[in-house]
């Protein structure tokens, strides 16, 4: 059970199975035929390429993590080997790629191009964090046009709404990450908003983010983009929620408190993929 654990925090599958849900809602609001196969392998793709992508993180960032004593890591707490880390990429990330290439070619496009950058990312980009951070927030949004391009060839503008939001959110929740990160990222000489900008300065351009997606958000509820998410209460309610946990994540940002805020804006992000999922599924007539 040690072990099991272990290789869940390693791999975040929590991460992954937010990548499905959004892949899945962007396949609804795409409005394709319904192909289960094609789902299953969609699904795969994201899982794979996740938990690959972050054992190689983990294996990349354990002398850092250390530093950070980041005891929720489990290379840090000597749960699992770094060596393991790695074996579990170079397994995961070939098969999410076939996986993708069983969806379709354009699917199999953006998983190897995801998955290229992904690599590239753990390996150096993330030295350069503030080039990271909006790579992070990209690999947030893309699974909903990936869900899109699983079903149908075009994909409806309302998607390209929804990663926009992705993205903002995602990246105002990696500037937070890189504020926690802030002692590790000094030693290592690491360029990221906290040590170009300082402390309160990156605690200010995180809010702003944040801000910025929540406020935005309100656009399908209020402007007919879309008719299934144009005034709908069940949409409303459930982004409603979503949008409080992100306002009060930036409460404890402000108060130095960034485990909480952390935890609250993934629970925020969880509510609002969820939002979009009720819009897709529950449109009033």
């Amino acid at each position: 059970m040690r072990k099991l654990k272990a290789i869940i925090d390693l791999t975040r599958i929590d991460h992954g199975i937010m990548l499905c849900i959004a892949i899945l809602i962007g396949s609804l609001i795409a409005g394709g035929a319904l192909d289960i196969e094609k789902y299953i392998f969609a699904f795969l793709t994201a899982l794979m390429l996740e938990i690959g992508t972050f054992s190689l993180n983990d294996y990349f960032d354990y002398e850092v993590d250390k530093k950070n004593k980041r005891m929720d890591r489990p290379l840090v707490r000597g749960d699992i080997s770094p060596a393991t880390a790695l074996a579990i990429y170079f397994i995961a990330s070939p098969i999410g790629i076939i996986s993708s290439l069983l969806v379709n070619k354009t699917c199999f496009i953006i998983a190897l191009i995801s998955l290229i950058f992904a690599t590239l990312y753990d390996i150096k980009l993330k030295e350069i964090k503030i080039v990271g951070n909006f790579y992070i927030a990209f690999m947030m949004a893309i699974p909903f046009i990936f869900g899109a391009v699983a079903v149908r060839r075009d994909v409806p503008a309302i998607i390209y709404f929804f990663a926009f939001l992705a993205f903002f959110s995602g990246a105002g929740r990696e500037i937070i990450k890189d504020v926690m990160d802030f002692e590790g990222d000094k030693l290592r000489k690491t360029k990221s908003f906290p040590t170009y900008l300082g402390i309160k300065k990156a605690n200010l351009v995180a809010s702003i983010f944040i801000i910025s997606a929540v406020s935005l958000s309100f656009i399908p509820f209020l402007v007919n983009v879309d008719k299934r998410f144009y005034l709908n209460p069940f949409f409303l309610i459930i982004l409603l929620l979503s949008d409080s946990l992100f306002v009060y994540s930036i409460y404890f940002l402000h108060k130095d408190e960034y485990e909480k805020c952390r935890k609250f804006t993934l629970f925020a992000m969880i509510f609002g993929l969820f939002a979009f999922l009720t819009g897709a599924i529950l449109p009033i007539k």
